[in-house]
């Protein structure tokens, strides 16, 4: 009896979270972001929050007829946040993967992008594979697709992760470790600048699945509404001419 009063119990907590998910009212959307990984998030001058996935985010919410709020918060507490109700969604360029969908779900991709490694400018690195980079000191951002592919593809090697972009990239210019592994579009930001003046780009890996916004498992209609507005901001020409601000070529995730 108290097994079947469990059951009844839990699959009447699960009706009621249900109807309360349906219930909501999405009019105004909270939207956590990182800030911290140009150009698709960072904190201008200004102290405001721009990127691409900023620009996105708002457009959708423009679709969707709903008032949107940012807020900027460390990438390894995004999905606690998120889970915490601190917001309603996450764009903040996070990779869907298996291991993410166990806890959060994800609107439709909105973008895809190649992951690349980069190196010392005469650093002689031109096979990126284990057996090319074997000695090497590898560094990645923490909690990211790159961070688990180097885990995963070089076991073994000594391998540091960061907090991060920023941090990352100051260690290998400062050579304390022989090569880092990026978003290939992030990485070829930070070459444009002084302090990237150091190296260059030695090869590319396929990571990832494509990037979505983020999402609590009970909110599905949320999820679904988010789904619907990146295509149809695809369909009407805005996501284009947010593409064309930011890049020479088109990132959409088919």
């Amino acid at each position: 009896m108290r097994l079947f009063k469990t059951i009844a119990l839990t699959a009447a907590t699960l009706v009621a979270v249900t109807l309360s998910a349906e219930a909501k009212d999405w009019s105004t959307i909270r939207i956590g972001t990182e800030g911290a990984f140009p150009p698709f998030n960072f904190i201008d001058s200004d102290k405001q929050i721009k990127g691409f996935d900023i620009d996105i985010a708002k457009a959708v919410c423009a679709n969707l007829k709903a008032t949107c709020t940012f807020v900027a918060q460390d990438w390894d507490g995004l999905i606690p946040a998120l889970q915490a109700s601190k917001f309603d969604a996450i764009f903040a360029s996070m990779s869907i993967t298996d291991e993410r969908k166990q806890v959060v779900d994800f609107s439709r991709a909105y973008y895809n992008t190649p992951t690349a490694f980069i190196a010392a400018k005469g650093s002689g690195i031109t096979d990126v594979s284990p057996a090319g980079l074997k000695g090497k000191t590898l560094g990645a951002q923490s909690s990211t697709i790159q961070s688990s592919y180097l885990e995963q593809t070089y076991p073994g090697f000594d391998v540091k992760l960061y907090p991060t972009q920023d941090e990352v990239n100051l260690d290998l210019a400062s050579g304390r470790i022989d090569a880092l592994l990026v978003d290939k579009l992030v990485g070829m930001e930070w070459l444009k600048k002084s302090d990237g003046a150091c190296c260059e780009i030695v090869g590319e890996v396929p990571v990832g699945g494509g990037i979505g916004a983020a999402v609590r498992k009970q909110d599905t209609d949320l999820r679904d509404a988010i789904s619907k507005a990146i295509e149809a901001i695809k369909a009407d020409g805005t996501y284009d001419k947010i593409n064309a601000e930011y890049f020479p070529f088109s990132i959409w995730a088919n």
